[in-house]
């Protein structure tokens, strides 16, 4: 899989990075040292870096939102800044929940910093991001972010849950893959349109269009925490299976009722960590009890519920296009 992000999203870098930065700018030197790591402005050393940072897709939702309903992007600025403060919120987390080592071919916070500092820039950007979001005085779109930023919290949660147990079920996978990925990029397009003046069911459209984005997204994303390669991605080869990681193709093939299914249940059960050749057995399990194929086909269709979505709306046709350029790069990426 390979894409490149279209180039309306790459330009509105130009746009977001800016108040990025005045945003972050806010915060204590110390914190803002340790957030800078995280974004990829700077190296431990708080030297600064022009090759760092991630794909910022959601602050082009919200601002390409806004141009979906004939406002100008600027209007939607304090959106765009504040999901993406939520959403390195949530990595900054995540990573210190996962034990991960390593985001964007670098150290994570946690583990250059300790998982204190880590947890403490987290909170310090959750704030911060309902902080800007209230000075634009739309009080719907800063009810939206704290409505997403609870559902991301119990997808999360869910997401924890699910390591202690060896019965989930396919649709609470789902579920729980709404709440951590697909309910902040619903959230963003929604606010991007509440911002731009939106009538509710219009911005509505927009969420719709956003989550479905955001669940191709995330099913996208289980597949590369299996087969994508480590030099593209950042992260360890097969790096969800070595933490026996319930993403929706693994827990597809859990519940597919196959022989590869109850052969990678006996896997996950084990109490010792797998072997290289346990790993690649797993992958290999799961790909022949078809799991790979209907998580692929899982995508395709949320993509296909987002194009909907997005032509119901009838945005300006550069936006139309902008957006149904994202919703390609989403399932054709491969980091």
């Amino acid at each position: 899989m390979t894409a490149t992000l279209p180039a309306e999203v790459t330009a509105t870098r130009t746009l977001v990075q800016p108040a990025l930065h005045a945003a972050v700018d806010e915060l204590d030197p110390a914190m803002r040292r340790v957030v800078g790591y995280h974004l990829g402005w700077v190296d431990e050393n708080g030297e600064t870096v022009t090759d760092g940072g991630g794909k910022a897709l959601r602050p082009a939702l919200a601002l390409l939102a806004a141009q979906a309903v004939r406002a100008d992007a600027v209007a939607a600025l304090p959106g765009a800044v504040a999901v993406e403060l939520v959403h390195n919120f949530s990595l900054l987390h995540d990573d210190v929940m996962d034990g991960d080592v390593e985001r964007r071919h670098r150290p994570t916070v946690w583990r250059l910093f300790g998982t204190p500092t880590a947890i403490l820039a987290g909170d310090a950007l959750l704030t911060l991001a309902v902080d800007v979001l209230e000075r634009a005085a739309v009080p719907a779109a800063t009810s939206c972010l704290t409505e997403s930023v609870q559902q991301l919290i119990s997808g999360q949660s869910k997401d924890i849950d699910f390591e202690r147990r060896t019965d989930v079920a396919l649709g609470e996978c789902l579920e729980m893959a709404e709440g951590k990925t697909g309910a902040l990029m619903r959230g963003a397009a929604r606010i991007g349109g509440l911002l731009g003046g939106a009538a509710p069911e219009v911005a509505g459209l927009l969420g719709g269009f956003g989550g479905n984005l955001g669940m191709a997204f995330q099913l996208v994303d289980d597949l590369l925490g299996i087969w994508g390669s480590p030099e593209v991605t950042g992260k360890p080869v097969l790096a969800d299976l070595r933490v026996r990681k319930k993403s929706v193709p693994v827990v597809a093939a859990l519940d597919s009722g196959t022989a590869e299914g109850a052969a990678l249940r006996q896997l996950y059960r084990q109490s010792d960590p797998p072997t290289e050749e346990e790993l690649h057995r797993m992958a290999e399990l799961i790909e022949r009890s078809g799991a790979l194929a209907w998580t692929r086909e899982a995508a395709q269709r949320y993509v296909v519920e987002a194009q909907a979505c997005l032509d119901r709306l009838r945005p300006p046709a550069e936006i139309h296009a902008a957006l149904g350029e994202l919703t390609r790069f989403v399932v054709e990426r491969d980091r």
